[in-house]
C-alpha cells in the first residue's frame, strides 16, 4: 500500500492511550499523511488522533461495575460500529479493552475489514474461553509478552511478538536522585509511592485503604514520605479521601507516575499495567486490589494462575506480595510495606536480587514495539 492508511482505532483507559500513542509513533513515522480516529485520550491527540468520544469513557472494570455503565457503554459501540461500516477504514486496531473491542472487531471483521488487536487477552491467566471470541474477532494479534505468540497459535490465531512499549519508553537504570529532586525530595528521605488507580471504581475501592495504611506506616515511622500522583480527573476525590484519613507528609500532583516510581523506595501500588511499570523501574512494591465482591467470586472462578500481579506473573512466582480483596487491609497493607522498608535497611542483597530479576524482566521486554508492530499492520494492509 503507497497511500497512507485510514486507521480506526479504540484505546480503553490511560494505559490503553500511552500504548495506542506509542503505536501512532510508528505508523505516522512509516505513513506520514496516515489519518486515525475513534476512541483515544490526550496521548494520541498528541499524534493528531481524532477522538470521537474519550478513552476514559470506558475506563470500566468489574462485572457489577460495568453493568451500571453498560447502556452507555453498548451505546457507544453501536455508534462506533455504525460510523466505520458507513465509512469503512482501511483497518482497525483494537488497542486492550477487549470486552468493547472483541464484538466491535467481530462485528467489522465479518463485513471485510481487515481487524488488529493490540495487547492479547489474558488467556493464559483467566477467562481461557475467550479464545472462541478472538479467533472470530481478530485478524492479526499484536503481543506485548514472549510467550503468547505460541500460545495464540496453537488456537490458530496469527500473532506477533511486539515487546511491551513501556520497556522502551522506562530506563533500564532509572535516575532516581533526579526523579527526588523534581519533587523535592532528598536522597536521606524514606519515600513511598501510594497508586490507587486510574480508574474512579479504583480509587473508590482502594483509596481509603491505602491512605489508613499509610496513617498505620505513619504511627510506626512518622519520617516517611508518602508521594501520590493522580490524574486531574480523581485528584479532587483523592485529596478529600487523603484529608479524611489525616494522612502526615504526604504529597500528591498530577500526573508524574513515573516520576514517583522512580522516585521511591516502595510502592503501594493497585493490580493491573502500573505494576509493570514499577517492576521497570526496579521497585520492591506491594500489590493490592479490591472490588465489588460479586465482581470478585465471578473473577474467581474464571482465574487460572496464583499470580494477580503481572509481575509475579511474568516471574512465575510471588516475587512481591500481593494482598487481595479481604485481605487488603489497612494494616496488613502497612505490615507489608514496612517489610520492604525493613529489608531496605537490614537484608539489601535481597533488594538487589529482586532489582536484578526485574532488570532481566526489562531486557526480555524491550524491542522496537512501534517499528514490529508497523511491519505486521503492513502485511495485513497487504495481505
Amino acid at each position: 500500500m503507497q497511500k497512507a492508511p485510514t486507521v480506526a482505532m479504540v484505546a480503553g483507559e490511560t494505559s490503553g492511550d500511552l500504548l495506542a500513542g506509542l503505536l501512532l509513533d510508528g505508523l505516522k513515522t512509516r505513513w506520514p499523511g496516515l489519518q486515525a480516529f475513534g476512541i483515544g485520550g490526550p496521548q494520541m491527540a498528541k499524534k493528531g488522533f481524532d477522538a470521537w468520544w474519550p478513552s476514559d469513557k470506558l475506563a470500566v472494570r468489574g462485572y457489577v461495575e460495568v453493568l451500571r455503565h453498560y447502556r452507555e457503554i453498548v451505546g457507544i459501540r453501536e455508534q462506533v460500529k455504525t460510523r466505520l461500516l458507513n465509512s469503512p477504514p482501511d483497518i482497525f486496531i483494537g488497542v486492550d479493552a477487549p470486552d468493547f473491542n472483541l464484538d466491535l472487531e467481530a462485528a467489522l471483521k465479518a463485513k471485510g475489514i481487515k481487524t488488529v488487536h493490540f495487547v492479547s487477552p489474558s488467556i493464559w491467566a483467566w477467562r481461557a474461553d475467550r479464545v472462541e471470541k478472538i479467533r472470530r474477532s481478530v485478524d492479526h494479534m499484536l503481543c506485548i509478552f514472549p510467550f503468547e505468540v505460541a500460545l495464540l497459535a496453537q488456537h490458530g490465531i496469527a500473532a506477533t511478538y511486539v515487546g511491551h512499549p513501556l520497556a522502551n519508553v522506562i530506563p533500564i537504570q532509572p535516575d532516581r536522585r533526579a526523579a527526588r529532586a523534581s519533587l523535592g525530595l532528598s536522597e536521606a528521605d524514606t519515600v513511598v509511592a501510594i497508586l490507587p488507580g486510574s480508574r474512579k471504581s479504583e480509587v473508590q475501592y482502594l483509596a481509603h485503604r491505602f491512605f489508613k495504611a499509610a496513617a498505620h506506616i505513619n504511627r510506626a515511622r512518622p519520617a516517611i514520605k508518602f508521594i501520590v500522583p493522580a490524574i486531574p480527573a480523581l485528584q479532587p476525590e483523592i485529596k478529600s479521601i487523603a484529608s479524611q484519613v489525616g494522612v502526615q507528609n504526604l504529597q500528591i500532583f498530577t500526573g508524574q507516575s513515573h516520576t514517583a516510581l522512580a522516585a521511591c523506595d516502595v510502592t503501594l501500588i493497585a493490580s493491573g499495567t502500573a505494576t509493570l511499570e514499577a517492576a521497570l523501574f526496579k521497585r520492591p512494591m506491594v500489590i493490592a486490589y479490591n472490588m465489588n465482591w460479586l465482581s470478585w467470586r465471578i473473577m474467581q472462578r474464571k482465574k487460572l494462575q496464583p499470580w494477580v500481579g503481572l509481575p509475579n506473573i511474568l516471574c512465575e512466582e510471588f516475587v512481591v506480595p500481593e494482598l487481595l480483596q479481604g485481605a487488603a487491609t489497612p494494616e496488613a497493607l502497612a505490615d507489608a510495606v514496612l517489610k520492604w522498608v525493613n529489608t531496605q535497611a537490614n537484608e539489601p542483597a535481597k533488594i538487589q536480587a529482586l532489582e536484578q530479576r526485574f532488570t532481566r524482566l526489562h531486557a526480555e521486554l524491550q524491542r522496537d514495539t512501534p517499528k514490529l508492530a508497523t511491519d505486521a499492520i503492513k502485511k495485513i494492509l497487504e495481505s
